[in-house]
């Protein structure tokens, strides 16, 4: 599978919006990637305004910044896969989580998920998306990536391989540094 993979933008949020809201995609539509990136209880949402929405205007207002909240992966024009990464401390959640906290205090940028819509699955899209991480990271001078991806014997369902398999991270030359729990690994690669 060949991608263009390219930063989240301002000018891609269309682009990210139609995967979103494309089939097999509802759980990204009421998280927007925004699950991890906060830790404790959310403040009080304005009024009308529901959690997937907050959650929504919150991601876009991170596209303003200077590290892009996650990558775009397309296929000619058309948008078929997102991943989310960045550095480590953009992901409060990370530092309590009893399967995800720090292996260590090294500094890393962390491949928290991937989101492809159901008529692109099983065609390679999140390996794609994988390998334009680690090709972004390493433009961004990142020296250590850590993912936490999901190992279980045989296939597991389409809704809870958000973090990837755990093969797909072996192939892609990562190495486990850390299991907290039976099915879940903390992976590292240096990218090179």
């Amino acid at each position: 599978m060949k991608l263009t993979v390219l930063p989240l933008t301002p000018e891609r949020w269309s682009d990210l919006e139609a995967l979103f809201n494309a089939k097999g995609c509802s759980v990204a539509r009421g998280c927007w990637c925004m699950f991890y990136r906060r830790s404790g209880a959310r403040g009080p949402l304005p009024a009308g305004t529901t959690a997937a929405q907050a959650n929504r205007a919150e991601l876009k207002k991170l596209t303003r910044g200077d590290t892009p909240p996650g990558l775009i992966g397309y296929r000619g024009k058309v948008p078929v896969g997102w991943v989310s990464l960045g550095p480590r401390e953009d992901y409060a959640k990370l530092q309590r989580s009893p399967v995800m906290k720090p292996v260590d205090d090294k500094p890393v940028w962390s491949i928290i998920c991937f989101v492809v819509p159901a008529e692109h699955r099983g065609q390679g899209v999140a390996r794609a998306l994988l390998d334009g991480a680690i090709a972004y990271a390493k433009k961004q001078g990142v020296t250590l990536l850590e993912a936490y991806p999901v190992d279980k014997p045989g296939r597991a369902q389409d809704d809870t391989m958000w973090f990837g398999a755990k093969s797909m991270y072996d192939d892609a030359g990562f190495e486990e540094v850390a299991r907290r729990k039976p099915q879940r690994p903390v992976v590292r690669l240096k990218p090179a």
